[in-house]
Parts: C-alpha cells; structure tokens; sequence
C-alpha cells in the first residue's frame, strides 16, 4: 500500500524545523515502512518544487503560488493536480490531511482521503478559552465534512471535536508514536537533580506554571536545576515577543539563578537532554496526544504533567506518571520534590513507564493499527 501524508510541516533538512504535526508524521512514516508500505509526504508552503528520496519514505516539496486573495486556492489546485496525477498512475492509494486550518476544504481528491485529528485551530481556541477566527472554523470543519475516515490521535480530541464543529462523525482513535530504540535509556550521572520541561515555551502549554512550580520546588530541594529547551515565543494575551522574557519575573532569584534555558536544539541534542534529567514536567493546558511525554517515557524518565482530558490516555497515574492540574503549584510541585527524593519511586514509575510506551505506541505498534483503517478504504 501506498500512503500520502499532506503537511504544512516536516522534520528535514530540506523542509525546515516542525511541530507536532510534522513530528508525527514523520514516526509514523517510519514505522508504515518497517511493516512494508511506501510512503509519499506532500510538504507545502516551500520555497522551491522538488523530490527529495530517502530510504525510508519520498519527500514532495510543493511551493506555493503567490497571487494575492488567490495563494490558497492555487495551492490546493496544485496539490490537487499532482495527488490525482500520482493515484491515477497507480503510485498512492490513500491520502492523510491534518485538521489544522482545514487547508484542503475545497479539495476532494481521487484517492480515498483521511483527516488525523491532530487538534485544530478551534480546538485549541476552545482549550485556551479565546475566540477563533470564522475563517478557519470554516474551513477546518469541510475539511472533516471531506473525510472518508476520521483518526483522533486520542478519544479527548474526537469527543471535543465533534462538540466544536457539531458533528457527529465517527472516529477512530490512534495515537502517537514514538521511535522506542531511538529514545533509549541511558544511566548519565549529574550532580544535581535536573527538572526538565521541553516543548514551545507558549502559555497555552503551562510555561508560566512553570517559575511557581519550581519556586517551591527549590523550597525543599535547594539545589535542583530547571533546564527549559524549546523555542520561544509570541504571548497572545499580552502581545509580548518573548514568553520566556514573561516567565523570569515568575521566578524567585534564586529559582532563576537555578534554571538554564537552552533554546530550541536539535534532535539529537534535546534527546542527550531528555537523559540527563531527573524528571520531565509538562503543566499544559492544550494538547491532543503530545509526543513530548512519550519521548520522556521511552527514554525512561518520570513523568509529571497535566490532569486534563487526554493525559489518562497516556499516563496511568502513580503507576506510570503523575497528574495535576497546572496551577495547582503545591500538587504539582510535591510530586516532582518525591520524586526526586526517592529513587525507588523513580525507577519503578520508569521502568512501568517505558514499558507502557514500547506496549501501546511503538512505531510498528501505531503504524499497524493506522494501516489497518486505511486498508478499509482501498
């Protein structure tokens, strides 16, 4: 079989960085070819038009036409074009789109066609409890109208989904996946204990819990380290620049003097990260599956993060992570002070950790099961 995956974004050096969407995509390609199948991903908004091949799946990079009122239209008649042109000579059978901004609303191709349900522009406007743009609503809700087959990455963001747009479609519900022998455990001595977050530095996924969360973390354990990694960015609500110029007032001096922000790195460096630290935190507010804590697990790290919706679907909490709500600083902050404090705690949580990862969202796990809903539209 073989599968086409439409994204604004691709982890490569030819595409440029990406988010989750792109960091998806990309474990699940690798994970479809594991099993057998050939993968095309379609990358839009290029600066050139060109096929890049890699032994694991074929990159087409698409540049946009520029024409003003008119760029997304001709875009997706471009992309229309070329996925028609590739179904009729036999070269894809099955086409994936995300949800974000439903760029193909006005697109239908040949090919049987699935929409992931990644979290949309309006789920996150619903999460984050701030207006969304009509336009986008608009177009990511005929997108979905579009859908042969809907996949959510997690039940949370079908039900949600279906609440925003007021349809009542049916799903599936696979999640994300992680590389297992890639994020492998490694046993890194550091002198003190290291809190690590990675991901945005963005409101929306608790970055400004973050400085209280520690503040009392340090209360106790005066020696503690805070590593942010991740790139910064715009705040919606005050309109600042830089989150993390937002965040450093949050902290108390010496919490500041303790915390080292990394800015974004490369994969392999923020995996290095990932393995020095003593525990991961992700005190967010908005997510559909994040791969963030799946990495964290894999590599065998304990995990503190979110209470809400999707976070069960994840973590089994006191067996494999801890929850809480995000400004429940005390909660929050006394899960990560245990851990740190009670190495057998640690290493049981991990290890159970580790395991739940490589048993449910392993890439031939998750590729598997993909597979088989797309195989139904064949």
């Amino acid at each position: 079989m073989t599968i086409g995956f439409l994204t604004p974004e691709f982890p490569h050096n030819a595409t440029g960085t990406s988010g989750g969407i792109g960091s998806s995509i990309l474990n699940l390609a690798k994970g479809l070819h594991q099993i057998g199948h050939t993968v095309k991903i379609f990358v839009y908004g290029q600066n050139n038009d060109e096929v890049v091949v890699e032994p694991e799946f074929t990159i087409y990079k698409i540049k946009n036409p520029k024409f003003k009122g008119f760029t997304r239209f001709l875009t997706q008649r471009k992309i229309q074009k070329h996925i028609n042109a590739l179904y009729k000579n036999k070269e894809l059978d099955v086409l994936e789109v995300p949800d974000w901004t439903g760029f193909m609303s006005f697109f239908k191709p040949q090919c049987s066609m699935v929409v992931k349900l990644h979290g949309s522009d309006a789920y996150f406007c619903n999460l984050d409890k701030r207006p969304v743009k009509f336009l986008n609503k608009f177009h990511e809700k005929r997108n979905l109208k579009n859908a042969d087959k809907v996949i959510a990455v997690s039940d949370f963001v079908g039900r949600e989904t279906q609440k925003i747009f007021d349809l009542n479609f049916s799903y599936s519900v696979v999640g994300n996946a992680v590389d297992t022998q890639m994020f492998q455990p490694k046993s890194v001595e550091n002198g003190a204990p290291i809190v690590l977050y990675f991901g945005t530095l963005i409101r929306k996924k608790g970055i400004f819990e973050i400085p209280h969360i520690f503040n009392k973390v340090v209360e106790q354990i005066p020696h503690a380290q805070l590593w942010l990694v991740g790139k910064d960015s715009f705040d919606i609500q005050t309109k600042s620049n830089s989150s993390w110029q937002l965040a450093k007032p949050m902290f108390v001096p010496q919490a500041l003097k303790q915390t080292t922000y990394f800015g974004a790195l490369p994969y392999q460096k923020m995996q290095e990260k990932i393995q020095e630290s003593s525990v991961c935190i992700f005190p967010s507010y908005a997510e559909a599956l994040p791969v963030s804590w799946l990495e964290a697990m894999a590599v065998q790290k304990p995990v503190v993060a979110s209470n809400i919706g999707w976070a069960t679907e994840i973590i089994t909490p006191n067996i494999d992570g801890f929850v809480a709500y995000p400004n429940q600083y005390e909660v929050f902050a006394q899960y990560v002070i245990n851990l740190l404090q009670n190495k057998t705690l640690v290493q049981d949580i991990a290890k159970n950790a580790r395991k739940k990862v490589i048993q449910n969202f392993d890439l031939q796990v998750i590729a598997k099961k993909n597979a088989e809903i797309y195989s139904t539209l064949l």
